[in-house]
């Protein structure tokens, strides 16, 4: 057995195929099979149902899978835990809701890069149902993500902020009630897919607030700018982070008791590398203090 084909056997667990695992750890599809092919003569156990098409992983295989993050959590933790830097170097992987990745994100990143010039962090989007199930299987060490109902068990998480509700409208609209601007007013949804677009539209019915939908978006600069050009009104979180540059649209909190999304930062129990993971929590609490995300200019 090799740490290499332990990789190679994670990585097919999660991309589902020899062609993709093969991509992920740079090598051939014909490797990925005979890898497990040595894997399965080592062992003496079938680790995939062959019959299919597809080979899926047997019962067996996805419980040897399981062992095999720990062996390699340990593996890759050995020096660090030697040596004492914790693993403040090398890659960590960071998912990230979208709604983040113009502010929040890269003003932390930045902040931590600052301090770990060593530590690359790798960051992938996503919306929060997929972030929670790639970090419970361990394919991202840790994500941004709306938490609004408990986490899986094995999960642990650390708040980050809390963002209010607000709607979005041009600047040439009048008057201040929510409701009102609601009722005449086209309506841009937020995507139902996302966490955010659900507690939105909770309370809308809540309210008993018709709304006149004409279109669903999921990002908030796709949102602001529909709104920008006068095709209607949103409901957004206000973001913990802001933009520099803010588009010139009229921002109006919600009534007492409207819904608050629940920023915070997932991670395994079980993670080797938690010193890193909170290092990367504190960088996040530092760019919610800052408040707003200017670009580095050249000195």
């Amino acid at each position: 057995m090799s740490i290499r084909r332990l990789r190679t056997l994670i990585a097919v667990h999660d991309h589902r195929t020899f062609s993709a695992a093969a991509d992920a750890v740079h090598v051939t599809h014909a490797a990925v099979s005979q890898q497990m092919r040595s894997l399965e003569e080592e062992w003496g156990v079938a680790l995939f149902d062959r019959s299919r098409r597809t080979p899926d992983l047997t019962p067996v295989g996805r419980a040897l899978v399981a062992r095999a993050r720990e062996i390699l959590r340990a593996y890759d933790g050995l020096v660090p835990s030697v040596t004492g830097d914790e693993g403040f170097a090398g890659e960590i992987s960071l998912g990230a809701v979208p709604m983040t990745l113009t502010g929040l994100t890269p003003l932390s990143v930045r902040l931590l890069k600052a301090r770990y010039p060593g530590l690359h962090v790798r960051v992938v989007p996503g919306m929060t149902t997929a972030l929670i199930a790639e970090v419970e299987r361990g394919a991202l060490d840790c994500a941004i993500l709306s938490r609004q109902a408990p986490l899986p068990p094995g999960i642990d998480h650390a708040d980050i902020a809390r963002e209010p509700m607000e709607l979005l409208a041009p600047e040439d609209t009048t008057g201040d009630d929510v409701r009102a601007l609601l009722a005449v007013h086209p309506f841009i949804r937020f995507s139902r897919d996302a966490v955010v677009g659900g507690l939105i539209d909770g309370w809308l019915r809540e309210q008993a607030i018709a709304v006149d939908v004409t279109m669903e978006l999921q990002g908030l600069e796709a949102i602001s700018s529909m709104v920008l050009a006068g095709l209607g009104v949103s409901i957004v979180p206000a973001r913990c982070v802001r933009g520099a540059s803010p588009l010139p649209l009229r921002r109006l909190p919600l009534p007492e008791g409207a819904p608050v999304r629940q920023l915070t930062l997932a991670h395994r129990r079980d993670n080797p590398r938690l010193r890193v993971i909170e290092a990367i929590h504190t960088a996040l609490l530092g760019a919610v203090e800052i408040g707003i995300f200017r670009p580095v200019t050249a000195a």
